[in-house]
This record gives C-alpha cells, sequence and structure tokens, in this order.
C-alpha cells in the first residue's frame, strides 16, 4: 500500500513521555501499539521509569535535564500542579508539546511551545487493569490548525472517538466525570464496606451497578431515577439512616443525596 507523506512521517515520530503514573502507562503501551518509537520515559522515580521503559525499548530517566531534544512531541502526563514546573524545564525548540490533564488550561504551555494541545483520555484508568485505549474518547485541543493536523493523525491511531472541545469546556467535561465515575465509585466503596460488615456478599449488587449503567446508556438520567428518595418514602429512609448512625459520615452522606434526589423530583411534580 501507497504511503502518503504524512503517513511515513507520523511512523517515524519520535515521542518523549514525561511522567509514568495511570495515565502515563496506558498511553506509552498505546502509542507504541499504535506503532510510534517512544524514545525516553521520565519519572522522578528512576525505578518507575525503568519500569515503564523497559517494556517499549525507551531510555528511562529521572532528570528532566536529560530529556532528549531530538524527539518530535513530548507529552506530559503528571499531577496537574507539576504541568507547568515540567513544561518550564523542557528545551523544546517549539517541538510539539502535549499535557493529558482533564482540569488544567492550553495556556499553561504556550510559553514553552508554538505547537502545544492537550490530548485527555476521558475514562477511569488504573496502572494494573487493562484498557483498550481504542474505546477511550479522546478529547483534543490545540494552539493553532497545523498543530491540529498533526495531533490528530497521532489520536486517531490510537482510538477513533475523537473530540475537540477548549479548555473551558473539558474542565466542565472533567468535573462532570468526576461526579459520574469518581464520586459513584466512592459510593461502591462504602456500599461495599457496609455489607462486609454486616456478613453480605457485595457481589449481589453487580447486576444492578450494570443494569443502571446501562439504563443511562440509553435515556436520560434524569428519566430513570429509582429509589426511596424519588418516591419520598420518609419512612425507609429513616430506617436507612438508623442503619448507618455507626457512620456518620454515610449517614450524613446518605442525608444530603436523598435530599438532594427528595428536591429534584419533587420540582419536577410541581412543573
Amino acid at each position: 500500500m501507497a504511503l502518503t507523506i504524512a503517513s511515513v512521517f507520523f511512523e517515524l515520530m519520535d515521542i518523549v513521555i514525561l511522567g509514568s503514573g495511570n495515565v502515563a502507562t496506558h498511553l506509552t503501551y498505546a502509542l507504541k501499539k499504535a506503532g510510534y518509537h517512544i524514545k525516553q520515559v521520565f519519572s522522578r522515580n528512576l525505578a518507575h521509569a525503568k519500569h515503564l521503559a523497559e517494556g517499549i525499548g525507551a531510555e528511562p530517566i529521572d532528570d528532566l535535564y536529560y530529556v532528549t531534544t531530538e524527539a518530535d512531541v513530548y507529552i506530559i502526563a503528571v499531577k496537574d500542579e507539576a504541568i507547568a514546573e515540567v513544561a518550564a524545564t523542557l528545551r523544546l525548540r517549539n517541538k510539539i508539546l502535549l499535557h493529558t490533564s482533564g482540569s488544567i488550561d492550553i495556556d499553561v504551555l504556550k510559553p514553552y511551545s508554538s505547537s502545544c494541545g492537550v490530548i485527555y483520555p476521558l475514562q477511569t484508568i488504573s496502572k494494573n487493569v487493562p484498557l483498550d485505549f481504542s474505546k477511550v474518547p479522546l478529547i483534543l485541543e490545540f494552539s493553532n490548525q497545523e498543530t491540529k493536523a498533526e495531533i490528530m493523525n497521532l489520536a486517531f491511531k490510537l482510538s477513533p472517538l475523537i473530540h475537540e472541545y477548549n479548555s473551558a469546556q473539558r474542565k466542565s467535561l472533567h468535573l462532570g466525570a468526576v461526579i459520574a465515575c469518581n464520586f459513584s465509585n466512592y459510593l461502591y466503596a462504602i456500599a461495599h464496606d457496609f455489607l462486609t460488615e454486616q456478613s453480605v456478599d457485595f457481589g449481589l449488587l453487580k447486576p444492578l451497578i450494570a443494569e443502571t449503567a446501562n439504563k443511562v446508556d440509553t435515556h436520560n438520567p434524569n428519566d430513570v431515577q429509582t429509589g426511596p428518595a424519588v418516591r419520598h418514602d420518609k419512612i425507609v429512609i429513616h430506617k436507612h439512616l438508623e442503619l448507618l448512625k455507626g457512620h456518620p459520615d454515610w449517614q450524613q452522606l446518605y442525608q444530603l443525596l436523598s435530599e438532594g434526589i427528595g428536591n429534584r423530583y419533587r420540582k419536577n411534580e410541581d412543573t
């Protein structure tokens, strides 16, 4: 099959990964699988850098001074508060500079490269849990049209689920993701711990959790709310609060969420 100039260029791209955590790990393996050459992996913990680099034939480093200036793309996948510090330490000569955060503005990169952008994987990512990156929505932002073309080419080799949003929209999306994913998982953890205390199998809830997620796939969540709070069943709610009296934090959370659900659907009934 004939290769275009663009495809040849991108197959030969050298990439530096700055970070070794959850996102950095899965993104690195996805890039390697897509045919990219990972030149270096940086982590302040050299053992972490080595662990990730060894699996892909990259050079592990723990000092930003030794980051090569000869790569094509530099991807910063570190904690949000460290992104600006890492970017400021690099000597890029206007190479492509990306970060992977859902909540940090693209402007944090602009002083350090004219070709910068964001590639934010919208997924819950754990280092040791397998992830099919082709099913991960990638939220992109670009400093200019030339950079857009290059990052889009890279992104489409990772996933067909590509969406372009500006920094403000991405921050809102990240907040929505935290509420929908992180908060839900925290509630799963509370349910798990409470049932374990009562010698009840948490696994019995898994079909319920799956059905709740499946409903959201085809319905507006506002239309499929169930439970005692939406029914305004004060008797059941009071019994549940009594059961949680040994855990004041859980009790408070249950009451707050029940009040929120009750108020929402009471308003809907009034309109």
